[in-house]
C-alpha cells in the first residue's frame, strides 16, 4: 500500500509537472505573439523599406543640411566682411563645433537605437527611460563644455593651431558661440529621439527653424549693422537658442510615449547602454577632431615654409572641410535615416528587411557621392569663390586641395552606412572600429608621414589613400555581417 501510494503521487506530480511546463511554453507563445502583433503593427516591421527609408531619411538630410548651414553661413558672411583672417578663425575654433556634434551622436544617436531595440522587442516601458535619460545627458554635457570653453579659451585656441594674426579673431567668434553649446547639442541630439520615435519631420522643423533665423540675423548683424564675426556669432547662438526650445518641447510631447519625471533620473545601466550604441558614430567625430587639430597644426607648420604661409593653407582648409559636410549631410541622413528601420526590425528577428534597408540606403550613397566627386573635380575654383576673393596663391591651394584631398569622394558613403549599420543593429564596438578606421587608423599616421617627403602636398595626398583603405575595411566588415546565417535564411 505505501509503494502504490508513493506512486501515485509521483505521478501525480508527474502530471502537475507537465502541466506546468504547458501553461509555461503557452505563455511564452503568448508572449512571442504580442510581440510579433505589435511588430505587424508598426509601420517600420511593415511597410516597404524604400518608401520608410525615404520617409525618414529626407527629414534626416534636410536636418544635418541645415545643421551644415550653420557653418557655411557664417563662412560666407565673414568672408565677405572680414576676409582670409575671418574663416582662418572659424575653422581654427571648428573642432569645438565637432566635439558638440560627437557628444549629439553620443547619446542621440545611441538613446535613438536602444528605444527602437526596445520598442522592437516589445518593451515600451524600458524604452521611454532610454528617451528621458538620453535628453538629459544631451543638455547637462553642452553646459559643461560651454563652462570648459569659457575658462580655457586662449589655450584651447593656441592648441587648435591658431596663428598669431588669427587669434583674436577666433577667441572673439568663439566666446559667443560657446553660450549656444547646450542649445546646439539638444537639437542635434534630440533630432535623433524625435526621428526614433516616429517624427523625422519634427527633427527637420527644429533644425530649418534655427536656420532661417540664423541667415536672416547673419545678413542684418554683419552687412547692415557692421559687426563682423560678434554679428555673425550671435546670430548663430540665437538660431540655437530656438532650435534648442523647440525641440525640447516636442521630446515632452512624443508620439508614442510619454516622457514623466521619473523617466528624467540618470540610470547607471541605461546610460552606459546608450553610450555603447552611440560610441561608435561618437568616436568617429572625436577622430575626426583629433585630425582636425592636427591638420591645422600641419596646414601652418608646412604653410609657413611654402609660397602660401600660414593663414591661406588653414583658410582655404576650413572653408573645403565645410563644403565637404554638406555632401557628407546627405550620407549620414540617409544613414540615419536607416537607422529606426534597421534597429526596430532586428529586434523583431526579421533580418531581411535589415538587409533590404541597408542595401537601398548604400545604393543612394553611392549615387549622391558621384554626384560630389564630379562637382569637387570640375568645379572647386567656382565653389570657394563663393566664400570671398583672395590671391591667386589662395585659389591655387584651395583647388588643389579640392582635387587631390577629396578625389575619392565617390567611396566615401561606404563607411558611415555600415558604421552606423552596426550601430543600429546593437554591435557597438564593431560600429566604433569601422569609424575609426578613416581618420586614425589610416589619415592621421599620414599626415605625420606623407609632408616629411612632399612637403604641404603630402597633407592633400594623405586624404584620398585613407579614404581608399577605409573603404576597403568597410566593404570587407559588413560582407561578413551579412553572409550570417540569419541574413542569409531570411533571404
Amino acid at each position: 500500500m505505501q509503494q502504490y501510494f508513493y506512486g501515485k503521487d509521483e505521478s501525480e506530480g508527474n502530471r502537475m509537472n507537465q502541466t506546468e511546463n504547458r501553461k509555461k511554453r503557452l505563455n511564452e507563445k503568448t508572449d512571442r505573439s504580442v510581440v510579433e502583433q505589435e511588430s505587424e503593427n508598426n509601420p517600420l516591421g511593415r511597410e516597404d523599406t524604400g518608401k520608410l527609408l525615404w520617409q525618414f531619411a529626407v527629414p534626416s538630410i534636410i536636418a544635418m543640411l541645415v545643421s551644415s548651414l550653420y557653418n557655411i553661413v557664417d563662412q560666407f558672411f565673414i568672408g565677405q566682411s572680414v576676409g582670409e583672417l575671418g574663416n582662418a578663425a572659424t575653422n581654427i575654433s571648428f573642432p569645438l563645433s565637432i566635439s558638440c556634434v560627437a557628444i549629439a551622436l553620443l547619446f542621440g544617436i545611441g538613446g535613438a537605437s536602444a528605444f527602437n531595440i526596445c520598442m522592437g522587442e516589445g518593451e515600451k516601458e524600458k524604452a521611454v527611460y532610454y528617451l528621458g535619460n538620453a535628453s538629459v545627458l544631451l543638455f547637462g554635457c553642452g553646459i559643461l563644455l560651454c563652462i570648459v570653453t569659457e575658462l580655457f579659451l586662449e589655450p584651447l585656441l593656441h592648441f587648435f593651431g591658431s596663428p598669431d594674426n588669427v587669434l583674436e579673431y577666433a577667441k572673439i567668434y568663439t566666446r559667443i558661440t560657446a553660450l549656444g553649446f547646450p542649445f546646439l547639442i539638444l537639437t542635434a541630439g534630440g533630432g535623433h529621439l524625435n526621428r526614433a520615435d516616429g517624427r523625422p519631420r519634427i527633427a527637420m522643423l527644429c533644425n530649418l527653424i534655427g536656420a532661417v533665423i540664423n541667415t536672416i540675423l547673419d545678413a542684418i548683424f554683419v552687412f547692415v549693422f557692421q559687426w563682423g564675426m560678434v554679428g555673425a556669432a550671435a546670430a548663430t547662438i540665437i538660431g540655437q537658442y530656438i532650435s534648442g526650445a523647440l525641440t525640447l518641447w516636442y521630446l515632452a510631447h512624443c508620439k508614442t510615449v510619454k516622457i514623466q519625471p521619473r523617466h528624467l533620473k540618470l540610470k547607471c545601466d541605461k546610460v552606459s547602454r546608450i553610450a555603447a550604441l552611440g560610441a561608435a558614430p561618437c568616436s568617429n567625430q572625436l577622430a575626426m577632431m583629433v585630425v582636425q587639430i592636427v591638420m591645422n597644426k600641419s596646414l601652418k607648420y608646412y604653410g609657413a615654409r611654402s609660397v602660401y604661409g600660414e593663414a591661406i593653407p588653414i583658410a582655404c582648409a576650413g572653408i573645403i572641410t565645410k563644403v565637404n559636410q554638406v555632401f557628407l549631410s546627405f550620407i549620414i541622413g540617409i544613414s540615419q535615416g536607416m537607422q529606426p528601420i534597421v534597429s526596430f526590425n532586428y529586434g523583431a528577428k526579421k533580418y531581411g528587411r535589415v538587409k533590404k534597408a541597408y542595401g537601398q540606403a548604400v545604393v543612394c550613397g553611392f549615387f549622391l557621392s558621384l554626384f560630389a566627386f564630379v562637382m569637387f573635380q570640375f568645379a572647386p575654383r567656382q565653389i570657394i569663390s563663393i566664400f570671398g576673393n583672395g590671391s591667386e596663391e589662395y585659389y591655387q591651394f584651395a583647388v588643389s586641395y579640392f582635387r587631390i584631398f577629396l578625389f575619392f569622394t565617390f567611396l566615401n558613403f561606404i563607411q558611415p552606412i555600415t558604421s552606423n549599420l552596426f550601430t543600429s543593429i546593437g554591435k557597438p564596438t564593431r560600429g566604433m572600429f569601422l569609424s575609426l578606421t578613416r581618420q586614425i587608423l589610416f589619415l592621421l599616421p599620414l599626415l605625420a608621414i606623407f609632408p616629411l617627403f612632399l612637403g604641404i602636398d603630402g597633407l592633400m595626398y594623405a586624404g584620398p589613400v585613407a579614404d581608399f583603405f577605409a573603404g576597403l575595411t568597410a566593404v570587407v566588415m559588413v560582407t561578413k555581417e551579412l553572409r550570417r546565417k540569419e541574413y542569409a535564411a531570411a533571404a
